[in-house]
């Protein structure tokens, strides 16, 4: 997944979850942010950012912020649309017959449908963007609709599909995803329950760039 351009910034601060301030050569914008989540320990007053400006009419503001450099080096990608976007170019490498985004099951919409030859697939995607001691944590906030989709998963278990929950992580040097416990309990157990039942858990590690993210393998839990 490529961004058409690319800016460097300097992160000043965020007032709220959908605005950052940032300078850019020497003077200030207002930027949106597309994570919703806290990433607190990534958007630190003073820390590069990186912006993409689409070319959308009417937009309040120029610029996306979609990558941070964290204190320790590494860059993350916190697009929150990313990971549904990298996550459809490689099921697109993987010979499935049928892939097709945003799939109506039950009282939820799950991130893709696959089908190879009788066999019929479910996956939720989830993007990480939360680091701690070389480990990857999901969620960064409290997410009822994760829950939600993982107790979907479970159910479509039972019915006969093969249901993946698959974390897509938006930072190098990552392999595995732990459920964030101390944030959101129920999904802690959400995932323990989804393990317990069979569903496949799929970490799929990416390389980032400022313009770009690839996954570059995938594993199971």
């Amino acid at each position: 997944m490529i961004y058409d351009n690319i800016t460097k910034a300097v992160f000043l601060r965020r007032p709220n979850r959908f605005i950052s301030e940032v300078e850019i050569d020497g003077r200030r914008e207002i930027v949106h942010v597309k994570n919703t989540g806290r990433c607190r320990e990534l958007l630190i007053p003073g820390c590069e950012v990186w912006l993409t400006a689409p070319p959308s009419p009417n937009r309040k503001t120029k610029y996306d912020l979609v990558a941070v450099r964290k204190s320790n080096g590494v860059l993350f990608n916190i697009d929150s649309q990313a990971p549904n976007k990298v996550a459809r170019e490689w099921l697109g490498t993987l010979g499935y017959d049928k892939v097709i985004p945003e799939y109506t099951y039950g009282d939820s919409r799950i991130d893709f449908y696959m089908e190879r030859g009788s066999e019929k697939y479910l996956m939720e995607v989830k993007g990480c963007t939360l680091e701690i001691d070389g480990v990857g944590y999901f969620p960064d906030a409290p997410t009822e609709r994760g829950v939600k989709h993982i107790h979907e998963l479970i159910g479509a278990l039972k019915a006969g599909y093969h249901s993946i929950l698959a974390f897509v992580i938006q930072m190098d040097g990552v392999t595995e995803v732990r459920p964030y416990r101390e944030m959101h309990p129920r999904f802690g157990e959400a995932v323990d329950l989804a393990k317990e039942a069979g569903v496949e858990i799929w970490f799929l590690p990416c390389h980032v760039e400022p313009d770009s993210l690839a996954i570059v393998e995938g594993g199971r839990a």
